[in-house]
């Protein structure tokens, strides 16, 4: 598949701002399974300065400043990519979960090493008894890992309700777990959590997701969304994608973003504003899919 993404971020201040600093995760990643094309940032009004860099996942941030008095600022990437289909493991041929705790833990290969790095705590996803007694139901005793892992999943699809009033960014795992309610975000991090305190690796990732109509309906341009899911790392395979939002291995219509700990590591906009007043934030997202 191939698609065209635009995502648009704007500030209305209610009174000027002086200063904007801001850095962007907004440029999706080239992977095995995405080719991405022609990208294009475009900032209003004009920054003094606009940066690029690849951070410690490899990600593209991309930094700018407006160092003059503005009243609205807007942020829009545009990008071109194709999807190809994304291969998986057959969920009862992957090594038990016990083995490939200990893999990593022994760090038998390099990519045990690189993987090792997602097995711990981040400061979004906390690893406590609450989470590891819930995901330890997924995990019985020599159970293969994948399919341990979509048991998990499909625990959290059944078991919890898509509320986007329930939670915000600072929701903590151990909340979403009492309150059975979240969104791709939150459930995202909890199946992290749950597969981290089990010593097994698992990473966010960060991306767009198209959607469809109702049957008759036409497309409405932005009425696509950011989304989120998880990676787990299978030794012998490497990353397997999980959606726990939708229940699925995640295929061409998932557009991969970005990728680390959690949330925090691949925030699409961040930044600071002096003055300005009270702010209203806009965002719009449209996945369209190119014949």
């Amino acid at each position: 598949m191939r698609y065209r993404i635009t995502h648009k971020t704007a500030y209305r201040y209610s009174e000027p701002a002086s200063l904007s600093q801001n850095e962007l995760i907004l440029k999706p990643r080239m992977t095995a399974t995405q080719t991405v094309g022609p990208c294009r940032l475009e900032i209003v009004p004009q920054p003094q300065y606009l940066s690029e860099r690849i951070d410690f996942f490899g990600n593209t941030v991309q930094g700018f400043m407006v160092q003059h008095p503005h009243s609205e600022l807007a942020m829009t990437a545009f990008s071109e990519m194709e999807i190809l289909p994304q291969g998986s493991p057959p969920p009862e041929s992957t090594p038990p979960w016990e083995q490939v705790a200990r893999q990593l833990t022994a760090h038998t290969g390099s990519n045990e090493l690189d993987a090792y790095q997602f097995v711990f705590a981040s400061p979004l996803v906390a690893v406590g008894a609450a989470v590891r007694e819930y995901a330890r139901i997924s995990f019985p005793p020599h159970r293969p890992v994948l399919a341990g892992a979509m048991d998990l999943m499909g625990r959290i699809f059944t078991g919890f309700t898509y509320d986007k009033t329930a939670t915000t960014v600072d929701t903590g795992v151990d909340q979403v777990l009492a309150d059975r309610k979240g969104v791709c975000q939150d459930f995202a991090h909890l199946a992290i959590s749950g597969l981290r305190s089990l010593g097994l690796a698992a990473r966010y990732v960060s991306g767009y997701l198209e959607t469809l109509p109702p049957p008759g309906k036409p497309k409405l341009v932005g009425a696509d969304a950011s989304h989120a899911w998880l990676s787990l790392f299978v030794p012998g395979f490497g990353w397997v994608d999980l959606d726990p939002t939708n229940n699925l291995i995640p295929g061409e219509r998932h557009i991969t973003l970005a990728w680390g700990r959690d949330y925090g590591d691949v925030t699409p906009v961040k930044g600071v504003v002096m003055g300005g007043g009270v702010h209203a934030l806009s965002v719009m997202v449209d996945v369209a899919a190119q014949t």
